[in-house]
């Protein structure tokens, strides 16, 4: 199949790659060129703005990082709605605000081109290997028709409901992450603090009620105080202001994502906000006299 992928930062740049281990033409286009040139080097082709790379698809991928990206590389100029062909599919894998993706689908919606919304979660790993979880909001024929090519990237593609319904969807995913995260580091701070081995400390919670792929991948980063990027802190937190605004919306309190998001504030402040999201733990670290 013919595809396009806009955004080759840490999670696009291996989708890109697996869309072309599955076999599928592949076009992508970045905001900066040169981060393009890996890509082509292993088969893809390089377009010279959205528009050119919706010319030359059956299915556009976007992978940018907030709702005013995704709204300039669809709707501005030289945009994706300028170039995709009637019949044509938009798959929003971004996490943005749901009332901008429904905005986007109208309006892709008048040049009869389809919509759906599939933010991701999985990490950079997850993109690597082509693990990721995809959250999909649209019509279920059009995800039929676009599973060939989300299958490359996604090992769990689920379809959670209508337009938007992906990125209420991925909130909730970010909401339970921040309670998770923030429980892992204090729970390693007080293990560090007692002067356990923290080894075997994750090895015996981690096969109880407490395990959890956050503390299987995430509590050695906690421990060691080191925080290699996986998905940066400032995005989960641009993540969770959405989640809190649909909550907001809808009248639901969320003390635990309200607390994480003025943690994460800080240390974005502090000059750590593209540091892998587990540095939520420095919040922890430090007051408890770790360092």
């Amino acid at each position: 199949m013919n595809v396009g992928l806009i955004g080759l930062g840490t999670m696009g740049a291996p989708m890109a790659l697996n869309l072309l281990k599955a076999g599928h033409y592949v076009t992508v286009h970045n905001r900066r060129r040169d981060c393009e040139a890996a890509i082509a080097a292993a088969g893809a082709q390089r377009a010279e703005s959205p528009e050119a790379l919706a010319a030359h698809s059956e299915v556009i991928l976007i992978c940018v990082s907030d709702s005013p990206d995704v709204e300039a590389v669809v709707l501005g100029d030289r945009g994706v709605i300028h170039g995709a062909a009637p019949g044509s599919i938009v798959v929003d894998l971004s996490t943005i605000s749901p009332k901008v993706t429904r905005r986007i689908a109208a309006a892709l919606a008048e040049r009869q081109v389809q919509m759906l919304d599939g933010p991701v979660s999985g990490g950079s790993e997850g993109a690597q290997q082509g693990s990721l979880s995809i959250m999909v909001g649209g019509e279920a024929e059009v995800l039929a028709r676009a599973l060939p090519v989300l299958s490359a990237l996604g090992q769990t593609i689920t379809h959670v409901g209508p337009i938007g319904a992906g990125q209420v969807t991925k909130a909730i995913n970010q909401v339970i992450i921040a309670g998770t995260y923030l429980g892992i580091a204090e729970g390693m701070a007080l293990g560090m603090k007692a002067g356990l081995d923290m080894g075997q400390v994750v090895q015996a919670v981690g096969g109880g009620a407490a395990g959890s792929w956050g503390l299987n991948h995430r509590s050695g980063n906690m421990i060691a105080n080191h925080y290699p990027l996986g998905f940066r802190l400032r995005l989960h937190h641009k993540d969770l202001k959405i989640a809190l605004e649909v909550a907001e919306e809808l009248g639901v309190t969320l003390p635990i994502a309200a607390h994480v998001a003025q943690l994460e504030a800080g240390l974005i402040a502090r000059g750590f906000g593209d540091e892998d999201l587990s540095a939520i733990a420095r919040a922890v670290r430090e007051p408890s006299g770790l360092g």
